[in-house]
Order: C-alpha cells, then structure tokens, then sequence
C-alpha cells in the first residue's frame, strides 16, 4: 500500500487528538498523588464511564483493525467474538463475579488468588499474565506502527517509537485514570469514524443484499456453499465447510466458553475498569453497560471486513487488498484501505484520529494493566514488601516505561502473522483458559486448594504448549505458529489451532485442580467467606436502581435472537 494523500485538515484532526491525550495525562498528573490513584483511579469511577472504559479496553488494535481483518479473513463468523465470545461472559462476570472482586477488595486479579488459594498461585498468575499484557500491549503497537507507516511513509521502526512515546507519557502522568478517559474518548471516535464507513461501503455495493451476493460468488470462488460468509452456524458442521476452519464444538466450546469466559472473567486488564468504580452495584453494572454497545459493534468493525474481501476477490479493479511478500493477503490493512478507498479529506482524518485513539487506548490498558500487577503482586510481593505508598507509586511509573519498552519488543512478533487476532488469541489460549478453570473451581467449589489450582494452571499452560508444539496451521512452517517439536495435526486455520489450544489448556488445568484438591487439605470455611460463592452473602442493589440479573436476562435473550436472525 502506498502512501496516503492527506490534507492539511486530516494532520489537524490527527494533531489535535494528540495534544489532547497528552494534555488529559498532563492534567491529571496534579491529582495522582497516591498509588491508589495511579493504579485504581481512587475508585471513585461512576458507573457508566467505567462501562464505556471495561468496553473499549477491549476496542484496541485487536477489536478494530484485528476483527476487521477477521471479517475479511474469515466472513461474519467473527461475529461469534461478540455474540457467543463475549457478551455471555461479560454478563456472568457482571452478576456473579464482580461482588467477588470488589467485596474481596483485592487490588488485581493475582491478590484474589492469593486471597482464595496461596501465594504460589498468585506468583504463577501474576508472572503469565504480566507476560501477556506485554504481548497485547505490542499487537497494538505493531498495528499503530504499521498503520503510520503506511500513512506517513515512515518506515516502520520510527513509526513504533513515536507512538511507544505518545503513550508513555500520558500513562506515566495519569495513571489508570488518564487510561479510562482517553478510553471513552476513543469509544465515540469510534463510532464517529466508521459509521460513515460502513454506510459508504454499504452504497458501493448495493446494500446489504448487494453485499450478500457478492459474498455468495466469493464463497463458491473460495470453494465453500453460497452463505458460507454470511451465515454464523449452518456450515459449522465440518471445518471443511467454512473458512475459519472450525466444527460447532470447538468454536462453542474453544471460543464460547473457554476463551471468552476466560477473557472476560479473569483478564485484569477489563476487571480494572469495574474494581474502579465508585461501589459494588456500580462495578457490577459495569460490564452489563459494556455488554449493550458490545452487542452492535460487529456492524462497525466487521462489515468493513465483508465489504473488502467482497470487493477484492468479487472482480471489482477498484479496491484490492495487498498481498504480503509470501502472497498471502495483508488483511490487517482492511481498514486503512478502506478509509483510503472511500473518505475524503476532513473524514479520513476522523476516521484515520479513531484508529490511532483504538491503538494507544489499547496499548495504554495493558501497560496500566502491567504496571499494577507488576508492582503489587511481584515487586511489591517478593522484592520490596511493605514499602511506603510513595515508593510504590514511583515503582509504578518506571515500571510503566518498562512495559512500553518492553512492549515494542513483542511488536515485531506480531509481523510473523497476516491477521493480529491470530496472534491474540493464541496468547489468550495459554494464559486466560486455564485461568479461567482455576477460577471456576475456586469461586463455586470451596473444596479447591491451593496446590490443586497451582499444579492445574502449570500442568494447563504446559498443555497449551505442547499441543501448540505439535499442531500447525495449514499452509504453514513450523515455528511461531506452532510445530516446533514435530506435527502430529494439521489445523485449516490459526484460529481453528486456537481454539483447541484453549480446550486443552481448560480441560487439563481443570482435571488436575479437581484431582490434586481431593487428595490435598482444603482452608477452613471461615477463611473463604466472601471468596467463594457458597460461603458469601449475594449482593443486594443499592437503592431502587435496576437489578442487574433482570438486565443481563434481557441482553441475553437478544444475542439468542440475533443469532437465530444470522443462523
């Protein structure tokens, strides 16, 4: 892709946004004083902020440029991500695990997990995790670097430098608190910048019907049915029938219950948002606020996808993907082509301003994310115990340049994959799917002990490895895709290798946890009230608001009916 022509009020729109986050960071720099402040916004968040903050730390590269990837990678089956990875899970998290996380006052996810378990297993999840947040922390910066590149004709490096740098210094001044709010900022550019996207796209092609008929002669092109990439579940039944590859098991189970409830229920990067707010009825209607815009956004983010792929290979001169040195589409570049392709000047630049923002927001939630796991359960836990507030709050900002330096590091790992989401949810499968069997012992079985959750999430992630190790994607060689200890499987796509990543990683860590715990000492009940679900009071809502198991009832029973629309 060459170079983009922009004006001089696109520069102005992109400037101003700039200087913009630079100046909240700048600002709040006077009312961070403590570490509480730095690292958890003093929680005193309203609901609805950190709402729009638990959706869009989640709106980073691999929502925006990843799904639009995905979409045209893969059709509207990446509208699972939504619809079955995620929504479901944000609920369950809303109504059943937030009075956990917040009652238990733990200040991250690894401190619940010494709350309920011991400090082996925090130290183990601590450690993974903080691994993680630097990967997804370089996808988005690797999407950001690529995305100036191309735009700016800077080469690449320069790109990732600059905009390491941008995020490094409103993070380093405000904290968690400059992180939210540059968060809902970038939840509105997003609307703003692609919904006239998706509405020009839509012309161009004849509307939705127009979209669906090319897409029709682009699946049986491709050697699929006609609705292969329009349809969610009709040719789910064989991964030979559709293109990303999977079986109605694996992408129920792989993506439905183990990824997604992993994500959404263990990640603390999206849990910061909620333990946040300003109280417990506020932080369990958090991800319930989160879950109503999550329902829609695959219109956003995922027609675009549709609408490129249906362009590229349905014969029209105008608009082509790039193709990638080994001849393999570029889709990751979905979206800077279509802005390109159909904004004029003044809207590209909106459109161009809500990339950057979705990048820098999602670096910036797993660099705040980083740093307090960092600081709390590492140094805090094993270098410098019982040190002054103010020692913790400078260890926090250092630790922050390190997880950006760190994060432009794990950048160029990403440049192995033509789809960024790939890449995320294979880190997802290693660390969130065993944790997330770990949690779900724990939390509603108070027989689970700690050395039973320690040996299940090592012996998870080490299954998440070797079945990694011994798989590989079709029309791939071996190495960071997996097969480096031989092939014993060949999977149709990276995603399809994901999602059975996932399975084992759960199915293990859960087997060995339940087997360790029955021939291990559980804790007394005493010492587990308030941590496990049997053993806890249920959360009563504050004053006459609404009650968030009638909301998550109804949300739920809208993303049945969406699905049965796309079916």
């Amino acid at each position: 892709m060459g170079r983009l022509d922009l004006a001089p009020i696109d520069y102005s729109i992109l400037l101003t946004y700039t200087l913009f986050v630079l100046g909240i960071g700048w600002i709040l720099k006077e009312k961070t004083k403590t570490s509480d402040d730095f690292f958890h916004s003093g929680h005193g968040v309203p609901a609805w902020i950190a709402g729009l903050a638990f959706l869009s730390a989640n709106l980073g590269a691999q929502e925006v440029m990843g799904m639009a990837a995905s979409g045209a990678k893969y059709g509207i089956m990446t509208s699972h991500f939504y619809w079955v990875g995620a929504v479901p899970a944000m609920l369950f998290v809303g109504v059943f695990m937030m009075p956990f996380y917040y009652g238990s006052k733990a200040r991250s996810v690894p401190e619940y997990l010494l709350l309920r378990f011991d400090e082996k297993t925090r130290g183990l999840n601590a450690l993974s995790f903080a691994a993680m947040t630097i990967f997804s922390s370089g996808v988005s910066l690797y999407a950001l670097g690529l995305l100036l590149s191309a735009l700016l004709g800077w080469n690449f490096d320069a790109s990732v430098l600059v905009a390491a740098l941008i995020v490094l210094v409103y993070i380093f001044f405000g904290g968690l608190t400059s992180a939210i709010y540059n968060e809902v900022l970038q939840f509105f550019l997003i609307v703003a910048g692609f919904l006239p996207l998706v509405i020009a796209g839509l012309q161009d092609v004849g509307g939705w019907g127009g979209l669906v008929e090319r897409l029709n002669g682009v699946a049986v092109k491709q050697g699929f049915a006609a609705g292969t990439y329009t349809q969610l579940w009709r040719h789910t039944g064989d991964p030979s029938q559709n293109p990303m590859g999977i079986e109605w098991i694996g992408l129920a189970m792989g993506l439905g219950f183990v990824l997604s409830f992993g994500y959404w229920c263990t990640d603390f990067l999206v849990v910061q948002r909620a333990m946040a707010a300003e109280s417990m009825d506020a932080a369990r209607r958090t991800p319930l606020i989160a879950a109503l815009p999550k329902m829609v956004f695959p219109f956003l983010v995922i027609v675009p996808g549709l609408i490129a792929i249906a362009l590229t290979l349905g014969g029209d001169a105008a608009f082509k993907l790039p193709a990638k040195p080994d001849g393999t589409l570029n889709y990751d570049m979905t979206i800077p082509m279509m802005l390109a392709h159909y904004f004029p000047p003044g809207l590209l630049g909106l459109g161009l301003t809500a990339l950057m923002a979705s990048f820098m927001s999602g670096m910036a939630g797993n660099v705040t994310a980083f740093n307090t796991v960092f600081t709390y359960d590492i140094y805090g836990a094993y270098i410098r115990p019982n040190a002054s507030d103010s020692h913790y709050l400078k260890v926090g900002r250092l630790t922050t340049v390190a997880g950006i330096g760190a994060s432009v590091l794990a950048a160029y790992a990403a440049v192995r994959f033509n789809n960024i989401m790939d890449l995320l949810q294979l880190v997802f499968a290693f660390v969130n799917a065993p944790l997330f069997a770990t949690f779900l012992l724990g939390m509603f079985w108070k027989r689970a002990t700690g050395h039973g959750a320690f040996c299940g999430l090592l012996l998870g992630t080490i299954s998440a490895a070797l079945h990694h190790a011994l798989t590989l994607p079709a029309h791939s060689v071996p190495g960071l895709k997996g097969g480096w200890l031989g092939i014993v499987t060949r999977y149709p796509s990276e995603m399809a290798q994901n999602f059975w990543t996932a399975i084992w990683a759960f199915s293990v860590c859960f087997a060995a946890t339940l087997l360790i715990s029955l021939i291990t000492r559980p804790r007394p009940d005493e010492e587990l009230r308030g941590l496990v679900y049997s053993l806890t009071d249920k959360p009563k809502a504050e004053g006459r608001g609404w009650r968030p198991e009638v909301v998550a009832a109804g949300i739920l029973a809208a993303v049945g009916a969406v699905n049965l629309y796309f079916w």
